[in-house]
């Protein structure tokens, strides 16, 4: 469960970004900034991250506050699954990112499939929809939806690429060190249950 502030916090921000966007009042348009700058306050006090960087993150986030969206790919071969190991950090994550506007759910995660391990697939079931707060990440200034998708190769082969520097595939019981960030060890382990399960009913926070 997230922490109250980091609640408290997200709230004010959501508030403050949907009064920018629809108030004309030059007093109301003020206060609303006051807000929207006591919210990057808190998540500073909190996470130790500079508030222009704060800032600098939510400054194209405009309209009516919503959740992030979240796709991942779920690519079994045998009874392994598909990881690939993040740049960035260094650890493992079942491909995937932020969804495009403009492309649906499966096009998406077929397009994050591609850009992260060198494969072409096909998007299949849909397998979870989980509200990030409710596990184990890292604390986020975003609400998040992750969507998790059963997909099959279809073609192409294993690459490094500009996010991602190795792919591979793990068993259950042998997974490498993962990426918290993006996916915790319990969400890779849960897939599993729909390889040994396929009519399994979406888990859904």
């Amino acid at each position: 469960m997230q922490p109250k502030w980091l609640e408290w916090a997200k709230q004010i921000q959501a508030i403050s970004q949907a009064g920018l966007e629809y108030s004309k009042d030059v007093y109301d348009l003020e206060r609303f900034e006051m807000l929207r700058t006591i919210s990057l306050e808190i998540m500073h006090e909190y996470t130790g991250v500079e508030t222009t960087k704060l800032r600098e993150l939510f400054a194209g986030e405009s309209g009516y506050a919503t959740p992030k969206v979240d796709v991942r790919g779920v690519i079994f071969q045998e009874d392994r699954i598909l990881l690939v190991r993040e740049r960035l950090d260094g650890a493992w994550s079942l491909p995937g990112g932020w969804a495009d506007i403009g492309l649906s759910a499966k096009e998406n995660v077929v397009k994050e499939i591609g850009e992260e391990t060198g494969y072409t697939a096909e998007a299949g079931k849909l397998l979870a929809i989980l509200d990030k707060k409710f596990h184990d990440h890292p604390v986020s200034p975003f609400h998040v939806y992750k969507m998790f998708i059963r997909c099959e190769i279809t073609g192409g082969e294993a690459a490094a690429t500009m996010e991602t520097s190795e792919v591979g595939f793990f068993d259950k019981n042998n997974l490498p060190p993962l990426s918290v960030e993006r996916n915790t060890e319990r969400q890779v382990k849960e897939m599993f249950e729909y390889l040994r399960d396929p009519e399994r009913a979406v888990w859904m926070d």
